[in-house]
């Protein structure tokens, strides 16, 4: 039998994170009934309250998705039986370094179960290329009793996730919307459905050309921003202002784009998407992509880096990082958003607590940072939004890693004994020493 998926349609969100809960809300939106499945006890548990987990949606956009009466979160896999379309939208982080596909393919067999003929799986978690034909599609026909994509039977796409928390100007329905699939059939039953919830799809003549799109986009980043990271080192050294150099270079009206740099890269994708380039590149072809490995290093070296800097600036006031008392303000690994993955704010707190500093974290934005710190550095104080002022006048030192907007930054300057800007917020003083 060979059918595709009806306009209106049981769509199965698998994940209900950053990605998949847009991505749920945009299906009910546009009259869909929707199964959001995810195995986190607690997530589903907030969601069936009316309570958001994640920033980029309100405790009132997930009580609209319920009132609806088009939407049950679950974790329960039986839930998903019936589907008409899947969307694959869980973590693919990295595992001693390589890439770790285990929910992925922990997500195809939960659906496998469910398969009927017509059914359109569509995975959206950052992979390598040739992974949706690969391993996940194969997932798939292990476990479909005798369903295929060979037969007609089933239809695979691969439409990577674009989301990036905290962006109020570029969100799931308006970003521009990858689609493919693993044959003809299965790319134009993609096309169709997110057509239907986003404004504007860009059809790949492969899933491998999206699965690689996909890396580029991140790999740029990526390796833009090692160039600034290391190029910052040296114009210090030099006693050159990166951030005059900057200013200066984006002048230019063409043939450059200003990156930025910072204390590392964090989040869902800078830190992993190259090394799941690098790593099919090395795997499949036996060569090293030597311009992203290297990228991936200098980056991965630049929490090292802030401390080398905190350990100088506390030594040009006859101090030493041993029992000195360092406010780190910002724990999410970007601005306005309470995200902490990959953050790079733990590999410098795991140093200074290494070196003897006494260490507090200040974050407005992440929720339970109380619990965070607890759980992963005993001994490393929160501190209170309304206190921040005055932790910052205790300290020894302040190290800005994210610049929220939320941070009261003369406020915060005036009361500082000494300032390490990583992010360039501050205005100059003498007390403030930037990368």
């Amino acid at each position: 039998m060979k059918c595709t998926p009806p306009s209106l349609s049981r769509v199965a969100v698998v994940g209900q994170g950053y990605v998949g809960l847009p991505a749920a809300r945009a299906a009910v939106e546009a009259g869909h009934t929707v199964v959001g499945y995810d195995i986190d006890v607690a997530k589903i548990e907030a969601l069936r309250s009316g309570v958001s987990p994640i920033d980029d949606l309100t405790d009132g956009d997930v009580s609209g998705l319920l009132g609806t009466g088009r939407y049950l979160p679950t974790r329960d896999a039986r839930d998903l039986a019936g589907f008409d379309v899947a969307l694959v939208t869980v973590p693919t982080p990295l595992r001693e370094d390589r890439p770790d596909l285990t929910a992925v393919l922990a997500a195809a067999g939960d659906l496998a179960a469910h398969l009927r003929p017509g059914c359109l799986v569509v995975l959206e978690s950052t992979v390598a290329p040739g992974t949706t034909d690969g391993e996940f599609r194969e997932a798939l026909e292990r476990n479909a009793a005798g369903i295929t994509v060979e037969d007609g039977d089933l239809l695979v796409g691969f439409s990577p996730e674009r989301i990036d928390p905290g962006n109020a100007t570029w969100h799931f329905g308006n970003t521009p919307k990858l689609v493919s699939g693993v044959n003809s059939a299965s790319r134009r039953a993609t096309e169709s459905f997110y057509s239907g919830i986003c404004d504007t799809v860009v059809a790949c003549p492969s899933a491998a050309t999206a699965e690689m799109a996909k890396l580029l986009e991140n790999t740029y980043r990526h390796v833009n921003i090692a160039l600034v990271n290391e190029l910052s080192r040296h114009a210090h050294a030099l006693h050159v202002s990166i951030w005059d150099v900057l200013d200066a270079a984006a002048s230019k009206p063409y043939g450059y784009q200003r990156f930025n740099p910072g204390p590392g890269v964090g989040g869902h994708c800078l830190p992993v998407d190259p090394a799941y380039l690098s790593d099919r590149i090395e795997r499949t072809l036996g060569r090293r992509f030597d311009f992203v490995d290297l990228a991936m290093r200098v980056n991965a070296d630049q929490p090292r880096y802030v401390y080398q800097r905190i350990v100088e600036q506390l030594n040009d006031g006859r101090m030493a990082v041993n029992g000195a008392h360092v406010l780190v303000l910002g724990l999410a690994y970007k601005p306005n958003s309470g995200d902490t993955r990959e953050t790079p704010t733990t590999g410098l707190i795991e140093q200074l607590v290494r070196g003897g500093a006494a260490v507090s974290v200040a974050d407005p934005l992440v929720r339970d940072l109380p619990v965070r710190l607890a759980r992963e550095f005993p001994g490393v104080k929160p501190v209170a939004p309304g206190d921040i002022v005055a932790a910052a006048a205790r300290a020894d030192l302040c190290v800005l890693v994210t610049d929220h907007d939320a941070f009261d930054y003369p406020a915060i300057s005036a009361a500082a004994t000494r300032l390490l800007d990583t992010r360039n917020r501050f205005a100059p003083a003498p007390h403030v020493s930037t990368l």
